[in-house]
Protein backbone atom coordinates (compact mmCIF):
# COMPACT_ATOMS: atom_id res chain seq x y z
CA UNK A 1 0.00 0.00 0.00
CA UNK A 2 1.55 3.26 -1.18
CA UNK A 3 -0.67 6.10 0.01
CA UNK A 4 0.23 9.74 0.57
CA UNK A 5 -1.88 12.38 2.31
CA UNK A 6 -1.02 16.07 2.51
CA UNK A 7 -2.20 18.26 5.37
CA UNK A 8 -2.39 21.90 4.29
CA UNK A 9 -1.95 24.24 7.25
CA UNK A 10 -0.65 27.77 7.91
CA UNK A 11 2.61 26.09 8.92
CA UNK A 12 3.04 24.61 5.44
CA UNK A 13 2.28 21.21 3.99
CA UNK A 14 2.76 18.10 6.10
CA UNK A 15 2.91 14.81 4.20
CA UNK A 16 1.95 11.52 5.82
CA UNK A 17 3.01 8.44 3.86
CA UNK A 18 5.01 5.23 4.16
CA UNK A 19 8.29 7.12 4.29
CA UNK A 20 7.33 9.93 6.65
CA UNK A 21 7.88 10.16 10.36
CA UNK A 22 4.86 9.35 12.50
CA UNK A 23 2.49 12.28 12.95
CA UNK A 24 2.27 12.66 16.74
CA UNK A 25 -0.86 14.24 18.18
CA UNK A 26 -1.26 15.55 21.72
CA UNK A 27 -4.93 15.22 22.68
CA UNK A 28 -5.97 17.97 25.08
CA UNK A 29 -9.52 16.71 25.56
CA UNK A 30 -10.82 17.81 28.99
CA UNK A 31 -7.40 18.27 30.57
CA UNK A 32 -7.77 22.07 30.45
CA UNK A 33 -10.22 21.63 33.38
CA UNK A 34 -12.17 24.70 32.25
CA UNK A 35 -9.13 26.97 32.67
CA UNK A 36 -8.01 28.82 29.52
CA UNK A 37 -4.53 29.50 30.86
CA UNK A 38 -4.11 25.80 31.60
CA UNK A 39 -5.14 25.01 28.03
CA UNK A 40 -2.41 27.36 26.79
CA UNK A 41 0.13 25.66 29.05
CA UNK A 42 -0.84 22.27 27.63
CA UNK A 43 -0.22 23.60 24.11
CA UNK A 44 3.20 24.89 25.18
CA UNK A 45 3.95 21.56 26.86
CA UNK A 46 2.97 19.71 23.67
CA UNK A 47 5.45 21.79 21.69
CA UNK A 48 8.19 21.20 24.29
CA UNK A 49 7.48 17.48 24.27
CA UNK A 50 7.91 17.18 20.50
CA UNK A 51 4.31 16.77 19.33
CA UNK A 52 3.40 17.68 15.77
CA UNK A 53 -0.17 18.65 16.55
CA UNK A 54 -2.60 19.51 19.31
CA UNK A 55 -6.15 18.21 19.11
CA UNK A 56 -9.25 19.73 20.65
CA UNK A 57 -12.84 18.52 20.90
CA UNK A 58 -15.68 20.66 19.59
CA UNK A 59 -19.01 20.08 21.27
CA UNK A 60 -21.20 21.33 24.09
CA UNK A 61 -23.17 19.12 26.48
CA UNK A 62 -26.31 19.88 24.46
CA UNK A 63 -24.78 19.17 21.03
CA UNK A 64 -23.44 15.76 22.03
CA UNK A 65 -26.36 14.51 24.16
CA UNK A 66 -29.42 15.73 26.10
CA UNK A 67 -29.87 16.55 29.76
CA UNK A 68 -31.68 13.40 30.81
CA UNK A 69 -30.98 11.08 33.73
CA UNK A 70 -33.05 8.03 32.86
CA UNK A 71 -31.32 4.65 32.59
CA UNK A 72 -30.22 5.20 28.99
CA UNK A 73 -28.11 8.23 29.89
CA UNK A 74 -26.48 6.83 33.03
CA UNK A 75 -22.80 5.88 32.64
CA UNK A 76 -22.62 2.26 33.84
CA UNK A 77 -20.19 0.61 31.42
CA UNK A 78 -17.40 0.02 33.95
CA UNK A 79 -15.54 3.24 33.11
CA UNK A 80 -13.81 5.78 35.34
CA UNK A 81 -16.88 7.98 34.81
CA UNK A 82 -19.49 5.55 36.15
CA UNK A 83 -22.03 7.06 38.50
CA UNK A 84 -22.87 10.17 36.54
CA UNK A 85 -24.84 10.97 33.39
CA UNK A 86 -23.52 11.77 29.95
CA UNK A 87 -24.69 15.39 30.14
CA UNK A 88 -23.10 15.99 33.53
CA UNK A 89 -19.80 14.48 32.34
CA UNK A 90 -19.70 16.67 29.25
CA UNK A 91 -20.47 19.76 31.32
CA UNK A 92 -17.04 19.29 32.91
CA UNK A 93 -15.24 18.06 29.79
CA UNK A 94 -16.12 20.28 26.84
CA UNK A 95 -13.82 22.97 25.49
CA UNK A 96 -15.58 26.34 25.36
CA UNK A 97 -16.02 27.30 21.72
CA UNK A 98 -14.96 30.90 22.26
CA UNK A 99 -11.53 29.59 23.29
CA UNK A 100 -10.91 27.55 20.19
CA UNK A 101 -9.91 30.22 17.62
CA UNK A 102 -7.52 31.65 20.21
CA UNK A 103 -6.08 28.23 21.03
CA UNK A 104 -5.61 27.46 17.33
CA UNK A 105 -3.69 30.72 16.86
CA UNK A 106 -1.52 30.03 19.93
CA UNK A 107 -0.83 26.50 18.74
CA UNK A 108 0.25 27.71 15.31
CA UNK A 109 2.47 30.35 16.91
CA UNK A 110 4.11 27.42 18.69
CA UNK A 111 4.59 25.50 15.44
CA UNK A 112 1.81 23.00 16.09
CA UNK A 113 -0.97 21.98 13.73
CA UNK A 114 -4.28 22.46 15.55
CA UNK A 115 -7.44 20.56 14.71
CA UNK A 116 -10.42 19.05 16.46
CA UNK A 117 -13.08 16.35 16.68
CA UNK A 118 -16.54 17.70 15.84
CA UNK A 119 -19.56 15.97 17.33
CA UNK A 120 -22.41 17.47 15.33
CA UNK A 121 -23.12 19.56 12.24
CA UNK A 122 -22.79 22.88 14.07
CA UNK A 123 -19.33 21.89 15.27
CA UNK A 124 -18.25 21.13 11.68
CA UNK A 125 -19.50 24.53 10.55
CA UNK A 126 -17.68 26.21 13.44
CA UNK A 127 -14.44 24.38 12.63
CA UNK A 128 -14.73 25.47 9.00
CA UNK A 129 -14.94 29.07 10.17
CA UNK A 130 -11.55 28.46 11.81
CA UNK A 131 -10.25 26.71 8.67
CA UNK A 132 -9.02 23.68 10.58
CA UNK A 133 -6.84 21.57 8.28
CA UNK A 134 -7.89 18.07 9.46
CA UNK A 135 -11.00 16.47 10.87
CA UNK A 136 -10.95 13.75 13.50
CA UNK A 137 -13.90 11.37 13.89
CA UNK A 138 -13.92 9.97 17.41
CA UNK A 139 -14.46 6.26 18.01
CA UNK A 140 -18.02 6.68 19.25
CA UNK A 141 -18.95 8.80 16.21
CA UNK A 142 -17.87 6.22 13.61
CA UNK A 143 -21.52 5.15 13.46
CA UNK A 144 -22.73 8.71 12.78
CA UNK A 145 -22.88 8.45 9.00
CA UNK A 146 -24.55 11.85 8.38
CA UNK A 147 -21.75 13.53 10.36
CA UNK A 148 -19.05 11.62 8.46
CA UNK A 149 -20.70 12.51 5.16
CA UNK A 150 -20.75 16.23 6.01
CA UNK A 151 -17.06 16.12 6.97
CA UNK A 152 -16.10 14.13 3.86
CA UNK A 153 -17.69 16.72 1.57
CA UNK A 154 -15.12 19.27 2.78
CA UNK A 155 -12.38 17.30 0.97
CA UNK A 156 -9.95 17.66 3.87
CA UNK A 157 -7.98 14.80 5.44
CA UNK A 158 -9.98 12.75 7.94
CA UNK A 159 -8.66 10.64 10.81
CA UNK A 160 -11.12 8.06 12.11
CA UNK A 161 -10.68 6.12 15.37
CA UNK A 162 -12.06 2.59 15.43
CA UNK A 163 -12.36 1.95 19.16
CA UNK A 164 -15.89 0.55 19.16
CA UNK A 165 -16.14 -0.41 15.49
CA UNK A 166 -16.98 -3.71 13.87
CA UNK A 167 -15.54 -4.23 10.38
CA UNK A 168 -18.92 -3.29 8.90
CA UNK A 169 -18.73 0.06 10.69
CA UNK A 170 -15.27 0.76 9.29
CA UNK A 171 -16.30 -0.22 5.79
CA UNK A 172 -19.43 1.95 5.89
CA UNK A 173 -17.49 4.97 7.15
CA UNK A 174 -14.87 4.57 4.41
CA UNK A 175 -17.53 3.97 1.76
CA UNK A 176 -19.31 7.15 2.86
CA UNK A 177 -16.10 9.20 2.52
CA UNK A 178 -15.36 7.73 -0.90
CA UNK A 179 -18.89 8.37 -2.13
CA UNK A 180 -18.17 12.05 -1.47
CA UNK A 181 -14.91 11.86 -3.39
CA UNK A 182 -12.70 11.97 -0.28
CA UNK A 183 -9.92 9.37 -0.34
CA UNK A 184 -7.77 11.12 2.26
CA UNK A 185 -8.90 8.96 5.17
CA UNK A 186 -6.65 7.52 7.89
CA UNK A 187 -7.69 4.89 10.44
CA UNK A 188 -6.48 4.65 14.01
CA UNK A 189 -6.45 1.38 15.92
CA UNK A 190 -8.06 2.25 19.22
CA UNK A 191 -9.26 0.45 22.31
CA UNK A 192 -12.08 2.39 23.95
CA UNK A 193 -11.25 1.67 27.57
CA UNK A 194 -9.79 4.30 29.89
CA UNK A 195 -7.09 3.32 30.63
CA UNK A 196 -6.82 0.42 28.16
CA UNK A 197 -5.44 -2.95 29.32
CA UNK A 198 -2.33 -3.93 27.36
CA UNK A 199 -3.74 -7.34 26.47
CA UNK A 200 -6.69 -5.70 24.69
CA UNK A 201 -4.63 -3.50 22.36
CA UNK A 202 -3.87 -5.96 19.51
CA UNK A 203 -1.29 -3.85 17.70
CA UNK A 204 -1.15 -6.46 14.92
CA UNK A 205 -4.41 -4.98 13.64
CA UNK A 206 -2.48 -1.89 12.46
CA UNK A 207 -0.75 -3.50 9.44
CA UNK A 208 -3.77 -5.71 8.76
CA UNK A 209 -6.05 -2.66 8.65
CA UNK A 210 -3.64 -0.88 6.29
CA UNK A 211 -3.68 -3.83 3.92
CA UNK A 212 -7.38 -4.61 4.22
CA UNK A 213 -8.66 -1.07 3.73
CA UNK A 214 -5.75 0.40 1.74
CA UNK A 215 -5.34 3.35 4.09
CA UNK A 216 -2.66 4.93 6.25
CA UNK A 217 -3.03 3.63 9.78
CA UNK A 218 -1.96 4.61 13.27
CA UNK A 219 -2.79 4.32 16.94
CA UNK A 220 -5.03 6.21 19.34
CA UNK A 221 -3.56 5.00 22.60
CA UNK A 222 -5.18 5.06 26.03
CA UNK A 223 -2.72 2.74 27.77
CA UNK A 224 -0.46 3.88 30.56
CA UNK A 225 3.11 4.67 29.54
CA UNK A 226 4.71 4.83 26.10
CA UNK A 227 5.61 1.19 25.36
CA UNK A 228 2.52 0.51 23.27
CA UNK A 229 2.89 3.70 21.22
CA UNK A 230 6.57 3.05 20.53
CA UNK A 231 5.79 -0.59 19.73
CA UNK A 232 3.30 0.47 17.07
CA UNK A 233 6.01 2.05 14.92
CA UNK A 234 7.60 -1.17 13.58
CA UNK A 235 4.08 -2.32 12.68
CA UNK A 236 3.58 0.64 10.40
CA UNK A 237 1.82 3.23 12.56
CA UNK A 238 2.10 6.64 10.90
CA UNK A 239 -0.06 8.49 13.42
CA UNK A 240 0.10 8.35 17.22
CA UNK A 241 -2.45 10.10 19.41
CA UNK A 242 -2.00 10.33 23.19
CA UNK A 243 -3.75 12.42 25.83
CA UNK A 244 -1.57 15.10 27.41
CA UNK A 245 -2.05 16.81 30.77
CA UNK A 246 0.19 18.90 32.98
CA UNK A 247 -0.07 16.61 36.02
CA UNK A 248 -2.22 13.54 36.48
CA UNK A 249 -2.72 14.37 40.14
CA UNK A 250 -4.54 17.54 39.10
CA UNK A 251 -7.48 15.32 38.19
CA UNK A 252 -10.08 15.99 35.53
CA UNK A 253 -12.21 13.58 33.48
CA UNK A 254 -9.24 12.33 31.42
CA UNK A 255 -6.36 12.99 33.80
CA UNK A 256 -5.97 9.45 35.08
CA UNK A 257 -4.92 8.00 31.71
CA UNK A 258 -3.12 11.04 30.28
CA UNK A 259 0.63 11.53 29.87
CA UNK A 260 2.58 14.23 31.65
CA UNK A 261 4.91 16.38 29.51
CA UNK A 262 8.12 14.57 30.50
CA UNK A 263 6.54 11.22 29.64
CA UNK A 264 5.24 12.52 26.34
CA UNK A 265 8.67 13.83 25.44
CA UNK A 266 10.29 10.50 26.27
CA UNK A 267 7.72 8.76 24.06
CA UNK A 268 8.44 11.10 21.14
CA UNK A 269 12.19 10.64 21.56
CA UNK A 270 11.83 6.85 21.57
CA UNK A 271 9.51 6.88 18.57
CA UNK A 272 12.08 8.88 16.60
CA UNK A 273 14.87 6.52 17.68
CA UNK A 274 12.89 3.47 16.55
CA UNK A 275 12.07 5.15 13.24
CA UNK A 276 15.76 5.75 12.59
CA UNK A 277 16.66 2.22 13.67
CA UNK A 278 14.07 0.62 11.38
CA UNK A 279 15.88 2.03 8.36
CA UNK A 280 15.41 0.02 5.18
CA UNK A 281 15.90 -3.53 3.92
CA UNK A 282 19.59 -3.70 2.96
CA UNK A 283 22.46 -6.12 3.39
CA UNK A 284 25.09 -3.57 2.46
CA UNK A 285 27.63 -2.71 5.14
CA UNK A 286 28.35 0.79 6.30
CA UNK A 287 31.91 2.10 6.19
CA UNK A 288 32.18 1.48 9.94
CA UNK A 289 30.98 -2.10 9.53
CA UNK A 290 33.44 -2.70 6.72
CA UNK A 291 36.23 -1.40 8.93
CA UNK A 292 35.00 -3.56 11.80
CA UNK A 293 35.42 -6.67 9.64
CA UNK A 294 39.14 -6.32 10.34
CA UNK A 295 38.33 -7.78 13.76
CA UNK A 296 36.63 -10.87 12.34
CA UNK A 297 38.26 -14.34 12.20
CA UNK A 298 40.88 -15.49 9.68
CA UNK A 299 43.79 -17.95 9.39
CA UNK A 300 47.02 -16.89 11.13
CA UNK A 301 50.39 -18.45 11.76
CA UNK A 302 50.45 -18.91 15.55
CA UNK A 303 53.94 -20.47 15.82
CA UNK A 304 57.12 -19.81 13.86
CA UNK A 305 57.20 -22.04 10.75
CA UNK A 306 60.25 -23.01 8.66
CA UNK A 307 60.19 -23.59 4.92
CA UNK A 308 59.19 -27.22 4.30
CA UNK A 309 57.13 -27.54 7.53
CA UNK A 310 53.67 -29.03 7.40
CA UNK A 311 50.62 -26.97 8.33
CA UNK A 312 48.99 -28.37 11.47
CA UNK A 313 46.41 -27.28 13.98
CA UNK A 314 49.32 -26.27 16.24
CA UNK A 315 50.91 -23.73 13.90
CA UNK A 316 47.91 -22.34 12.02
CA UNK A 317 44.61 -21.39 13.65
CA UNK A 318 41.43 -19.43 13.07
CA UNK A 319 41.75 -16.34 15.27
CA UNK A 320 40.96 -12.67 15.33
CA UNK A 321 41.79 -10.37 13.43
CA UNK A 322 40.63 -10.84 9.86
CA UNK A 323 43.70 -10.15 7.69
CA UNK A 324 44.52 -13.75 6.75
CA UNK A 325 42.92 -16.37 4.53
CA UNK A 326 39.24 -17.10 5.06
CA UNK A 327 38.56 -19.74 7.71
CA UNK A 328 36.53 -21.80 5.22
CA UNK A 329 39.86 -23.06 3.77
CA UNK A 330 41.15 -24.40 7.10
CA UNK A 331 40.49 -28.11 6.49
CA UNK A 332 41.76 -27.83 2.93
CA UNK A 333 45.22 -26.52 3.92
CA UNK A 334 45.94 -28.87 6.85
CA UNK A 335 48.80 -31.21 5.89
CA UNK A 336 50.10 -28.99 3.13
CA UNK A 337 53.70 -27.75 3.11
CA UNK A 338 54.90 -24.18 3.72
CA UNK A 339 57.32 -22.77 1.11
CA UNK A 340 59.08 -20.13 3.25
CA UNK A 341 59.94 -19.16 6.81
CA UNK A 342 57.01 -17.43 8.53
CA UNK A 343 56.96 -15.72 11.91
CA UNK A 344 54.19 -16.15 14.47
CA UNK A 345 51.51 -13.49 14.01
CA UNK A 346 51.69 -13.44 10.22
CA UNK A 347 48.39 -13.63 8.29
CA UNK A 348 48.41 -16.84 6.25
CA UNK A 349 48.23 -16.34 2.48
CA UNK A 350 47.70 -18.91 -0.30
CA UNK A 351 51.08 -17.99 -1.84
CA UNK A 352 52.87 -19.25 1.31
CA UNK A 353 51.62 -22.79 0.69
CA UNK A 354 53.63 -25.04 -1.63
CA UNK A 355 51.71 -25.88 -4.80
CA UNK A 356 48.54 -24.20 -3.53
CA UNK A 357 47.04 -22.41 -6.51
CA UNK A 358 44.90 -19.41 -5.70
CA UNK A 359 41.57 -19.85 -7.45
CA UNK A 360 38.07 -18.61 -6.93
CA UNK A 361 37.72 -21.50 -4.52
CA UNK A 362 40.39 -20.31 -2.14
CA UNK A 363 40.32 -16.55 -2.50
CA UNK A 364 39.26 -14.59 0.59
Amino acid sequence: MNKSITIHSPLGDRIIDNDSEAFIIAEMSANHMMDFDRAVKIIEAAKWAGADAIKLQTYTPDTITIDCDNKYFQITQGTIWDGTTLHKLYETAYTPWEWQPKLKSIAEDNGLICFSSPFDFTAVDFMEQMDMPIYKVASFEITDIPLIRKIAKLKKPIIISTGIAYPDDIELALETCREEGNEDVMLLKCTSAYPSPYEDINLKVIPDMAEKYQVITGLSDHTMGSAVAVGSIPLGAKIIEKHLTLKREDGGPDGAFSMEPEEFREMVDNVRIVEKALGKVTYDLTEKQIKSREHSRSLFVVRDIKAGDIITSDNVRSIRPGFGMHTKFYEDILGKRINRDIHMGTPLEAEYIEGYVETKKNKK
